[in-house]
């Protein structure tokens, strides 16, 4: 039996119903929520963008990433330097199949902790203010808008284990806050896991794309629509081997002009 594409429209949620709203009110000041970070308690917000799980004082510590920043995987270039003169060394060697690559933030505080409670323990609440933060990123919006984003997928056994694959859900995320259907943005499963490698943390960056090569294809029955834009989306950049074996895997398929957005890099 083949696969399904799942195409997932990134509808906005109704706004909370007021007794739920009281409800909630009332939970944050008998549990207020603690800093996902620094582990103290977060009040709650005055503004529409102030961050849930995260502190005033953690959060203004997040690293936004803004011009100039590397083309091929978005980590910013600090520093004077002429751009004729700019090496990114987060993606020396990676020989991209895909055409440009954004990240909203840099991988460390309280953006490491947001990303680290969702995919390891399963906070799936920390979507909200990840989402929050992606609002934030110009560039990356930019890019999403009125795009198909093709999360990378989990190995079946992978996705049994954790529950849910994070990058899909994060994805989701970066689709309303692109403006889901109403900018012709939605999520599509065009990828899947074709072989369960081991863990890429403890590997160096020569052995990941090694480990990664030919892991993933289309899923049976994806097609390519004609002017239409993909972008690879995943949590996090850290060599490019998991985005760049996407992107080959997509490439192979036919599929041109490949863009990829992560939420962090580093």
């Amino acid at each position: 039996m083949h696969s399904k594409v799942h195409n997932v429209h990134a509808k906005p949620a109704p706004p909370p119903h007021p007794v739920w709203r009281a409800l909630r009110a009332l939970g944050d000041v008998v549990f207020p929520p603690v800093c996902v970070n620094c582990h103290g308690i977060v009040p709650r917000g005055d503004t529409a963008d102030a961050l849930h799980y995260v502190c005033a004082k953690c959060a203004a510590r997040i690293e936004f990433v803004r011009e100039p920043c590397c083309p091929t995987c978005g980590f910013p270039f600090y520093g004077d330097m002429e751009d004729n003169q700019r090496e990114c060394e987060h993606c020396e060697g990676l020989s991209p199949a895909f055409v440009e690559g954004r990240t909203a933030v840099v991988f460390k505080g309280a953006a490491r902790a947001l990303v680290h409670e969702l995919k390891y323990n399963g906070a799936i609440h920390a979507l909200r203010d990840i989402e929050r933060l992606l609002k934030k990123s110009p560039r990356v919006l930019e890019i999403a808008r009125g795009a198909v984003l093709v999360p990378v997928p989990l190995h079946p056994r992978k996705q049994r284990q954790r529950g849910f694959n994070q990058t899909l859900l994060i994805a989701r995320s970066l689709a309303r806050a692109a403006g889901g259907g109403e900018t012709g943005t939605r999520v599509e499963m065009l990828l899947r896991r074709v072989a369960d490698t081991v863990s890429q943390t403890a590997l160096d960056r020569a052995t990941r794309r090694a480990n990664l090569r030919d892991a993933f294809a289309l899923v049976p029955g994806a097609q390519k629509k004609r002017r239409q834009r993909y972008v690879l989306v995943d949590d996090v950049f850290t060599t490019g081997s998991t985005l760049n074996s996407c992107a080959q895997a997509l490439r192979r398929a036919g599929f041109k002009d490949i863009k990829i957005l992560t939420f962090a890099h580093g």
